[in-house]
């Protein structure tokens, strides 16, 4: 299996930017996961970010918010989308990053867990409410087992966390375009150029961008700032939600595609 940062540096050394979607699990069923899952893989995604249903989201929009809502209430748990994944694990050549939140390690206990995500065949982990003075406690555990633990960075950031963010972070560090949770935006901010500039002269690791991307279009204005990947969520969401499972599987199969050819141009 490919890592995070082999996935980056391949892409770098080709001169492309990752596509990096992300599903939610369980949403609109376990399923429909596993085939979106292929799917995406199939139409172009370097990487796949798969959040866990959690029931207090605090980083995430109404549309997120609500697929987690749906999925817990069908009784989707952790042991199911780990179990998806290891049903897909070897068709799927995308690097799998687990969004989550601490609730469900510390519940399980960092250990154990990790140990969990690895045998499913995860290799990254995002967890949005993790912040940099505890991440330790994490991060090297998760080293030790091939897991990178993918850090966040606000656009509040004042210059010297950024660079104790880029220090720490693995595989890729994630860049929030916006101030707030997630969802898609009309337009990606301006100040997203700035960040990235920030963000490059401390590191050399790659940057994806995230949050309130919503077209092919924005995510090509992204890419050109100088992003080295492209993070979007919601308008997978809201697509793979939509009509008849099979309906939301084309659209996102669709929307994949699209995003993936304004990228590569």
């Amino acid at each position: 299996m490919t890592s995070v940062s082999d996935c980056f540096q391949n892409l770098r050394h080709a001169r492309k930017c990752a596509l990096i979607p992300f599903i939610t699990a369980g949403d609109p069923d376990l399923v429909t996961t596993a085939k979106a899952l292929r799917l995406l893989d199939q139409q172009g995604a370097d990487l796949i970010e798969l959040g866990v249903p959690y029931s207090d989201p605090l980083a995430d929009g109404p549309v997120i918010q609500a697929a987690a809502t749906r999925a817990l209430q069908k009784g989707v748990k952790l042991e199911d989308v780990l179990q998806v994944v290891k049903e897909v694990r070897g068709e799927v050549r995308s690097p799998i990053v687990l969004f989550t939140y601490y609730n469900p390690i510390f519940y399980r206990g960092v250990k154990p867990f990790l140990e969990e995500i690895r045998a499913a065949g995860v290799q990254g982990l995002v967890v949005p409410d993790l912040p940099l003075e505890e991440a330790e406690t994490l991060m090297q555990p998760a080293t030790e087992m091939g897991i990178e633990v993918i850090l966040l960075v606000a656009p509040t950031s004042p210059m010297e966390r950024l660079k104790a963010i880029a220090l720490q972070s693995q595989g890729f560090i994630y860049l929030v375009s916006v101030t707030g949770v997630t969802g898609m935006r009309t337009q990606v901010q301006t100040r997203v150029e700035n960040l990235l500039s920030d963000l490059r002269s401390v590191t050399n690791k790659p940057i994806g961008v995230g949050f309130g991307i919503s077209s092919p279009e924005q995510a090509l204005r992204v890419k050109q700032w100088g992003a080295d990947g492209v993070i979007v969520g919601s308008a997978f969401v809201k697509r793979l939600s939509e009509g008849t499972p099979e309906q939301g599987l084309q659209a996102i199969g669709e929307f994949c595609s699209s995003l993936k050819h304004a990228i590569d141009g």
